[in-house]
């Protein structure tokens, strides 16, 4: 393998450990993988973390779950799989002997770190994590080297031909997005595309489709995977149904491994992947089986999330977990219900169109979310279609596995292609829901028409109320799916009751409490407790700087430590100054220190020494001068059943100050909410809310606005409109001061900067100053520069730093008392083919550089 990289560092926030992170191009087997590996300081060794991403991801959608495990105490490796990202090769769709064994060499690497501990020599302990594609190349990586200790797959498959050829019908929408996503069958490996090409076209899978799936598969090395498995599964999931995570825990416990499955409420066709406890969940399962950590709370055996309801104060769907000691399956607990209606005949129409509608896959979770709330979305055509109801139940009775049922089917000529559902239909009959989305192929050979034949229905979660009725629906077509083309006729007759199952031993945990029930207390408890400790302090406040009254803010020897460490420091011997009608930008890499000082500098935190004044006057909790101070500082909280006219009359009313001082429109004209005032807040974008925020803190029109990261969340729209609003807000003379890490907004919006690296001032001044120092040079070469090759230029006596840019090609050089003409000459020494030698003027690369001397 060869590697090479530049280094840089990232913190979670101001409080955590420092999390290194470095990125190689490794080159495995003759093709470059790109990857990142994340540690923190110390010399202890801990074990090992790799990360996979989903398909048509890359390392970059997995970069905030290594840092948190990084932070944690894990060494952590991420990256981007063949064909995604900026690795090469072909996708091979986890082939044994490509992505896995990949991963083998990961492992490898990982053997060799100082601070990665070993069970053996070349034998690291290591666990695997991922979602969709990583969680499936977790599985196969634990089956293929004996290596791996633990695994916590997400959302994935178990056997790739069932999950795209179910009972040997070709989920075609599902299949085509795989494609496309992954870059278009020319990015595939040959015989893949050709087997897809097959396949669509034909629209009936094959054996010898079915085995190239297969043999990619984890089910292939069911027998070999035996190390303790977290498996997280969806419902709202039409592409890697419950069923696949079913096959999955039974195969792994019958190996003798704990197991333990969680069935989220979202999944690949939307929902919520409940994100933040997932991690949490994984964490503590890493801490079990990687660390040894006993007392690590891995979880229940099995939970589920149950969705019900409307919380009043926000619109969102209210949720909580159920779960057992026990993993019960998809059949635990059996309740018969029976059905009526006789033999029942309908047609498959020519070209298997109108098609009936159940799952779309992107949309799904949507329509999903809205049949857990009793809203029904989905279409069968009359005549195309068996329909059989069950009696109004007596009782409510929840749903929790796959139900089953036992049919008779013909078809007119050939395979008869049904789709099966069970929906929840309402006592009056005119709504019925279908939950999850979800719906089940069936293909019926000849050889098994005519008799019983016993059919296995969409495993969901899915409590019926007392009065509805179960309804089974077997149609001829569907959205998802490739139905036969020619015209025939289905005839089915039912053969016994429909079996559901209940999942009896699951405990359901008790509604959270809506937030203000205990936020409202807690918070008055808190402002009495700061109001108390502002009016002590304000007697010390040292007196005002009169030669400092027309300056918005001087900041000097600012410092703070971390809390419980006598020598790490947050920010250390900080000092700038801000003037008038600048809007000045806030940088630094993640933990640079940057929301510390902005929380000094609004008095919610004291600095252990220096000074902030604000106009003359120093800062103290509660301190006056605040009240010239707007911001908006880790998120703004809104009533959301109120307009956003109200919630800002409300927080006006709040601060007891005149109604005629807060001049609403004014801060209201530079927002530019325009008629979305008059809405309830809950309607509101992502975008909105932000504006919303940024029009609470403009309120009173404060001399200094302070904002931080106030586009997080925002599409490209949506940060021009905000961009838009910083400057207009400036226009008149009143200051601005905006931390963020968007590098390109940055440079447009603002007009001086201040650039942190670990909590200390790197440089100062007007944003052409800073992105066109004549000690910035950006050198470019017509070969790859390598990374001894940068080391050596980085030694150079008058060279300050040198980074690669990412194409390898260029070099980011700062002089520190060497020229340009003398870097060109050690240049031409080091035998660099140069193609150009320049000074650089991007704010990307002028920021790296500043910098990269505080990196590891």
């Amino acid at each position: 393998m060869l590697a090479g990289a530049g280094t840089w560092t990232a913190v979670a926030d101001d409080g955590a450990p420092a999390v290194h992170r470095q990125d190689r191009m490794m080159r495995v087997d003759g093709v470059s993988l790109d990857t990142s590996y994340f540690t923190t300081g110390g010399t202890g060794r801990r074990p090992a973390v790799l990360i996979g991403h989903g398909f048509g991801g890359s390392k970059a959608e997995t970069r905030a779950q290594a840092e948190q495990l990084a932070a944690d105490g894990y060494a952590v490796m991420t990256w981007s799989a063949r064909g995604f990202g900026k690795s090469g090769g072909k996708i091979s769709l986890n082939a044994p002997d490509r992505e896995v064994r990949d991963v083998s060499r990961l492992i490898d690497w990982l053997a060799g770190r100082p601070e990665v501990r070993l069970d053996a020599k070349g034998d690291p302990r290591v666990g695997i994590t991922g979602a969709s594609y990583g969680g499936a190349v977790s599985l196969l990586a634990a089956g293929y080297d004996r290596r791996v200790d633990a695994i916590a797959p997400e959302i994935t498959y178990w056997n790739l031909a069932d999950a795209l050829f179910p009972d040997g019908v070709f989920k075609k929408l599902w299949a085509g997005i795989f494609v496309t996503t992954g870059g278009g069958c020319g990015n595939f490996e040959k015989q893949l595309c050709a087997m897809y090409e097959r396949v669509a076209v034909s629209g009936k899978p094959d054996a010898a489709a079915r085995a190239l799936l297969t043999e990619r598969s984890p089910s292939a090395v069911a027998d070999r995977i035996k190390v303790p498995a977290l498996i997280v599964q969806g419902q709202t999931d039409s592409l890697f149904p419950l069923g696949q995570a079913d096959a999955m825990a039974k195969a792994i416990k019958a190996n003798g491994a704990p197991v333990a499955v969680d069935w989220i409420a979202g999944g690949h066709d939307g929902g919520d992947r409940e994100t933040g406890r997932v991690r949490q969940r994984v964490g503590d399962w890493f801490d079990r089986y990687l660390k040894g950590d006993e007392g690590a709370a891995t979880g229940p055996a099995f939970r589920v999330t149950r969705t019900g309801g409307i919380d009043s104060t926000d619109g969102a769907a209210l949720t909580r977990g159920a779960g057992s000691d026990t993993y019960p399956g998809l059949r635990s607990g059996p309740r018969t219900v029976a059905l009526r209606g006789g033999e029942q005949k309908f047609s498959n129409p020519a070209g298997a169109n109108p098609p009936a509608i159940s799952a779309v896959p992107g949309v799904g979770g949507g329509l999903a979310q809205l049949s857990t709330l009793g809203v029904g979305l989905s279409i069968d055509f009359p005549g195309q279609y068996a329909r059989f109801d069950s009696a109004p139940l007596t009782a409510s009775r929840r749903i929790t596995g796959s139900p089953t049922v036992r049919v008779n089917v013909k078809a007119g000529e050939g395979d008869a292609v049904l789709f099966g559902k069970v929906y929840d239909v309402s006592p009056d009959g005119k709504q019925q829901v279908l939950p999850s989305q979800l719906v089940a192929p069936f293909r019926i050979t000849p050889a098994q028409q005519g008799r019983p034949l016993e059919l296995t229905l969409p495993a969901v979660d899915h409590e019926l109320d007392s009065g509805h009725r179960l309804r089974l629906v077997l149609a001829a077509t569907d959205l998802g799916y490739a139905s036969p083309a020619a015209p025939t006729t289905y005839t089915v007759s039912l053969d016994g009751p429909l079996t559901i199952p209940t999942a009896p031993g699951l405990t359901t945990a008790a509604a959270t409490l809506p937030w203000w029930t205990w936020g409202l207390p807690a918070a008055a408890v808190v402002i009495a407790a700061v109001l108390l400790l502002s009016t002590r302090r304000r007697t010390a406040t040292p007196a005002p700087d009169p030669a400092l009254a027309d300056v918005p803010l001087q900041i000097t020897g600012l410092s703070k430590k971390y809390a419980k460490s006598a020598d790490r420091y947050a920010v250390k011997e900080l000092s700038f100054r801000v003037e008038k009608g600048q809007v000045l930008g806030l940088l630094g890499p993640n933990g640079a220190g940057k929301t510390t000082t902005l929380r000094m500098l609004m008095g919610l935190i004291t600095p252990d020494d220096g000074e902030i004044r604000v106009f003359g006057r120093a800062i103290r909790p509660g301190a006056p001068v605040l009240s010239r101070v707007g911001s908006f500082v880790e998120g703004a909280g809104f009533l959301p059943h109120l307009s956003g006219r109200a919630n800002l009359e409300l927080y006006w009313r709040a601060t007891g100050r005149p109604a005629e001082d807060s001049h609403m429109e004014e801060a209201l004209e530079i927002a530019g909410l325009g008629d979305a005032l008059a809405r309830a807040v809950r309607t509101y974008s992502q975008g909105m809310r932000q504006r919303l925020a940024i029009a609470q803190a403009m309120l009173g029109m404060p001399d200094l606005l302070i904002l931080d990261e106030p586009t997080n969340g925002l599409d490209p729209p949506q940060i021009r409109e905000m961009r838009d609003v910083m400057i207009r807000y400036a226009a008149g003379g009143r200051t601005v001061i905006v931390s963020s890490h968007l590098l390109s907004e940055v440079e447009q919006s603002c007009t001086h900067l201040v650039v942190m690296d670990r909590g200390r001032l790197v440089q100062a001044g007007p944003v052409a100053e800073i992105t066109g120092s004549g000690d910035m040079v950006l050198v470019t070469s017509a070969e790859e520069i390598t990374e001894p090759l940068v080391e050596k230029i980085a030694a150079l006596a008058g060279i300050g730093s040198a980074v690669r840019t990412d194409d390898a090609h260029g070099l980011l050089v700062r002089l520190d008392g060497a020229t340009s003409p003398q870097l060109v000459t050690e240049l031409v020494r080091l035998d660099v083919p140069l193609t150009g030698v320049g000074p650089h003027r991007r704010l990307e690369d002028a920021f790296l550089t500043l910098i990269s001397g505080g990196s590891a």
